[in-house]
């Protein structure tokens, strides 16, 4: 037997022994504490059908690009500025860094709500702030890791800097770019619930609140399990293949 063929089927196992487990428990015990499988994937249903409640998953999905998408700039930003500036390579790797990675997510969004109210800049800024640190120290790495011999080379060259920095070390930070975005992309998802769900007026986040408030617990349910069958495939479809080309582009075995 193959060795994918043996993984398909270990997962397929596990999901079903899950599943299994999840149906048996749920007749134990009220409806209002664990609905079954069934219960909940009519719910999943329900929610992708009606129009009010998609916008609402489409809204959490808008905050988490527009978070992303600013992290990244942000921290390509500070990453890069100790190379552009050494005097400020101190400031970036022992005062700004450690500050911004220590800082709780929850803090920025209480900061947030004091500063811009509930709406969805409030969850943008406190998702972005969270996910900064994962930027700078992944660029920081992939800047401090490359080949100095590549780089003098290209200097040679070209008098350039800015064609030397777009033709060579642009492209050299690839895979640290693509590990900065995966990792952005798995860590936004658990920390923008927690956002919408405090700091937001529409999204996942509030629509698992308004379901708390009335024992809706279906719906809490099917929004956890939306979230969680929308980042395996987004793991499997986009990420895993993006990976396997740069491994064949930058010889990862």
């Amino acid at each position: 037997m193959k060795l994918k063929t043996k993984k398909i089927i270990i997962s397929l196992v596990f999901w079903a022994s899950f599943i299994g487990v999840w149906h048996a428990y749920s007749l134990q015990v009220p409806a209002y504490q664990l609905p079954g499988p069934g219960s909940v994937a009519k719910t999943i249903l329900a929610i992708v059908s009606d129009a009010s409640m998609s916008r609402q998953i489409i809204l959490s999905l808008i905050h988490i690009s527009c978070a992303m998408v600013v992290a990244f700039i942000v921290g390509s930003f500070v990453a890069i500025l100790p190379n552009l500036h050494p005097v400020s390579a101190h400031f970036v790797d022992h005062r700004l860094t450690p500050f911004l990675n220590s800082f709780s997510g929850v803090g920025w969004l209480f900061i947030a709500i004091l500063w811009f109210g509930i709406n969805s800049f409030t969850v943008i800024f406190a998702v972005t702030m969270v996910l900064v640190p994962f930027a700078i120290i992944n660029l920081r790495t992939g800047l401090s890791e490359m080949d100095a011999e590549i780089i003098e080379l290209g200097a040679s060259l070209t008098r350039t800097k800015w064609k030397n920095f777009c033709k060579i070390v642009i492209p050299m930070l690839y895979p640290y770019a693509f590990a900065t975005l995966r990792i952005s992309f798995g860590v936004s998802w658990k920390v923008v619930l927690t956002a919408e769900l405090f700091g937001g007026s529409g999204g996942m986040g509030y629509m698992l609140n308004k379901a708390r408030q009335e024992f809706e617990t279906e719906i809490i349910f099917a929004l956890i399990t939306c979230m969680i069958i929308f980042v395996i495939a987004s793991e499997l479809l986009i990420f895993q293949r993006i990976q396997r080309g740069l491994d064949k582009r930058y010889y990862v075995e």
